[in-house]
């Protein structure tokens, strides 16, 4: 089983792709996609959050283009939480109805878990903090702290989701 954990967002991405095998799970890659600094790319004259469409378009070719690098079998996403800001939250199912439509196309098998399911399966504590989260992480799978906590967070989905698969 290879899975594929998204941390998601409209500016950054976390993710991580594990491959379980048995009871032992390895650590593929990880990474954080910056959707930012790409729409800005793509237009310069975008104001400071970008332009929608082109993060629509940048965060569905660089997950569809993982799925079929790595032979992804299934998807793990964290449900979402309710944000101070109502707009925020409805960017963010944005995102989400992307892996959505990346499960559907390519018949992948998606899986949701709460963020005390994640911190949980990371931690064995369902309200743990996002530092102890990224503490368990670093030293299970051996990494040094990435810049962003959008790595960890989606390390700890994707292992949410190999434990529960």
């Amino acid at each position: 089983m290879i899975i594929l954990g998204i941390d998601p967002g409209t500016r950054y991405c976390g993710y991580a792709i594990l491959k379980k095998e048995k009871q032992k799970i390895d650590l593929i890659e990880s990474g954080c996609l910056n959707v930012h600094k790409l729409t800005l790319k793509i237009d310069k004259n975008a104001d400071k959050s970008g332009l929608l469409i082109d993060k629509v378009g940048i965060i569905y070719d660089f997950f569809h283009e993982k799925v079929l690098q790595y032979e992804i079998t299934n998807l793990a996403i964290e449900t979402p939480f309710m944000y101070k800001n109502a707009g925020t939250f409805l960017k963010l199912g944005y995102v989400r109805g992307i892996i959505y439509l990346i499960s559907y196309k390519t018949t992948l098998k998606l899986s949701e878990y709460s963020p005390s399911e994640v911190k949980l399966a990371a931690t064995g504590y369902g309200k743990a903090s996002k530092e102890q989260v990224a503490n368990v992480i670093m030293k299970l799978f051996k990494i040094k702290k990435p810049q962003r906590d959008d790595i960890t967070d989606a390390i700890a989905v994707a292992l949410c989701g190999a434990w529960r698969t």
